[in-house]
């Protein structure tokens, strides 16, 4: 306990004297060789240290360095040390960093089939997820989705269920979300404004000084743990669940098809299998540690649960299967990827409808 909170004072520090975005690099060449070790770069999404997605990102790094003896070392830039957060993509696709550790929704401006990898709304949760990539063709799809731009994805952490949101009012009826102004991604955003909210896309290290400074009324992110993390409790009383917009957080990592194909096939292999022991470890992770952030919040920051009328979450779901179909038509991969989708959550909800959902109630 006392290495987490530790961190999370690290975290908070971070944020108060973040600096300003450095210059990105050259692009990639051959990848650094001294003494027959390789150094690679990695990028992300998130401000250094942060619960969760943050502290997944440096752990993969250190694992595949630790794995490999310290042959392949990588090191991490967080958001803004090298290129800003949401501009990682790019740079492993031109070869400015090797890697990356973010998120597939925030692509779907470069390919709508991305937003599937991530989340969709009333769709798998994070073991289903795990289930259609490994299992049920999700990654020859991911990886079919991304090869256009030279980059090769993996599953690297996952923050699980996620939460409804934070709010600065409470919100009784869907007439109370009108004119919401909600920090929301992916096609969760869609929903909000569908429910009458006004969603507005901010990237990670914005969010809480925009929920202070009434950029934005509400915030949508990710679970207790990473959300506490941010502060954002300090802005908006109001905790509201269940989610629909989340529920699965899987994260991805993103390498450099070029600089991946130049490795030893022992080395390729330590990159695949470090991604996927972070997967499973993060999920794990931040099961343990919402829930105890959640009685944290509750009980020590006044934090107000709330959930959802049933009227709003009625509409949401009403709304979210015309939305994703009018935001994959026209796109074949899209298309393609939503097919493939939605067989796998009618696959999950036969197995769940007699096993986990019972039992969940039962217990």
């Amino acid at each position: 306990m006392t290495n987490k909170l530790s961190t999370r004072r690290n975290f908070l520090k971070t944020l108060a004297t973040a600096a300003p975005v450095a210059a990105a690099s050259s692009s990639l060449s051959a990848p650094a060789i001294a003494s027959e070790k390789i150094e690679w770069k990695m990028v992300t999404s998130w401000p250094k240290n942060s619960p969760g997605v943050g502290i997944t990102a440096q752990r993969l790094a250190d694992r595949i360095t630790k794995m490999s003896g310290g042959r392949l070392t990588v090191k991490l830039y967080a958001a803004g040390e090298l290129v800003p957060g949401l501009e990682v993509f790019d740079a492993v696709s031109a070869g400015t960093a090797e890697m990356a550790h973010t998120a597939s929704l925030f692509w779907h401006g470069k390919t709508k089939a991305a937003v599937f990898f991530t989340t969709m709304p009333f769709g798998l949760t994070a073991l289903e997820h795990m289930a259609w990539i490994y299992h049920g063709g999700g990654q020859a799809l991911w990886d079919k989705t991304y090869a256009q731009f030279g980059i090769k994805p993996f599953m690297a952490g996952n923050t699980g269920m996620q939460m409804g949101g934070w709010f600065k009012k409470e919100i009784n009826s869907l007439d109370d979300l009108v004119g919401v102004k909600i920090r929301a991604v992916g096609l969760g955003g869609a929903i909000f404004k569908e429910l009458g909210a006004t969603p507005v896309f901010l990237p990670p290290s914005d969010i809480f000084p925009g929920l202070q400074s009434g950029i934005v009324d509400a915030v949508e992110f990710l679970g207790p743990w990473s959300d506490r993390g941010f502060g954002f409790y300090k802005a908006a009383p109001y905790y509201y669940w269940p989610t629909f917009n989340k529920p699965n957080g899987s994260a991805e990592c993103l390498v450099n098809q070029e600089a991946l194909s130049k490795l030893p096939a022992d080395l390729k292999a330590i990159v695949a299998s470090a991604c996927e022991a972070e997967n499973s470890f993060a999920l794990a992770e931040s099961d343990w540690e919402n829930a105890i952030a959640l009685r944290n919040l509750t009980e020590e920051h006044g934090v107000e649960l709330r959930q959802f009328p049933k009227e709003v979450m009625t509409k949401a779901r009403e709304a979210s299967q015309n939305i994703t179909d009018e935001f994959a038509a026209n796109d074949p991969m899209a298309s393609k990827v939503m097919e493939s989708y939605r067989k796998a959550l009618a696959n999950a909800d036969d197995w769940a409808n007699v096993s986990r959902t019972p039992f969940g109630l039962a217990r």
